[in-house]
């Protein structure tokens, strides 16, 4: 049986204010939990059912846990269901946001859907990209749908949240900032660079006009269908292959 404060704490987790006074985020899932247990993430304490605990014993052994019931576990988080683990771990430490100058960045401008925010982090891992500088009106990266949506990628991926226009301006002027547009150059013509900022907006609206009056090439993905846009998350994967296409 989970404690009152244990229960308290997770529930004030779910609320980006806690997370952001106490450090602390929620990983849920057992895929996500192991990503955790196996990262230099600081782990302080998982809840898991019995049969998840059985097949992961030696990375319990200076973890304090909870061994519960698949019912208690999916009443604890945010999941419809959850049958392996929930965890509490510490934020990481933000690490220096270096300009781009021989490597690519991922930047979001208002991207406010959490499961976006978390496909766009999976991309840049897969990628291998130098990180993502989120808007501060981005979606929060630590919000446990945001985690769920990295499929264990917020272990690997650095996070800058930043305000966005002025961090451009703050970036050498070598330094090219690209962003998805439709009056942009078409991407499959181009030869790109992994270097840089790809900068990617809202579904809805795109960049806001003062990151866009920032870019120093804008990028078109040209369709040949009826669909009036591309999901944020497609685009940039689009974008970013084009990146890396013959490397």
């Amino acid at each position: 049986m989970v404690s009152k404060a244990l229960k308290t704490r997770v529930e004030q987790l779910k609320q980006k204010k806690y997370r952001k006074r106490l450090e602390l985020f929620l990983v849920e899932g057992g895929k996500s939990v192991l990503e955790l247990l196996t990262s230099d993430l600081i782990t302080e304490r998982v809840f898991m059912t019995a049969e998840y605990a059985a097949k992961i014993p030696p990375l319990l052994a200076s973890v304090p846990f909870e061994l519960v019931s698949e019912e208690e576990l999916t009443r604890l988080g945010t999941l419809a269901t959850n049958t392996t683990a929930l965890a509490i771990a510490h934020l990481p430490a933000e690490p220096p946001l270096l300009p781009p100058t021989t490597s690519l960045l991922l930047a979001l401008d208002q991207v406010r859907d959490p499961g976006n925010m978390g496909t766009l982090i999976r991309l840049a891992d897969w990628y291998g990209l130098q990180g993502v500088v989120c808007s501060d009106t981005c979606a929060d990266p630590w919000a446990p749908k945001t985690v769920a949506a990295t499929m264990g990628s917020f272990a690997r991926v650095p996070v800058w949240q930043r305000e966005l226009p002025q961090w451009l301006d703050d970036l050498p002027p070598s330094v090219p900032r690209y962003g998805a547009h439709l009056k942009g150059d078409n991407v499959h013509r181009l030869t790109l660079r992994p270097a840089g900022v790809l900068i990617m907006g809202s579904e809805s609206h795109g960049p806001r006009p003062e990151v866009l009056a920032r870019l120093t090439q804008r990028l078109y993905i040209p369709g040949a269908g009826g669909a009036e846009s591309l999901n944020v998350a497609i685009s940039a994967a689009i974008l970013l292959d084009n990146f890396h296409r013959g490397l």
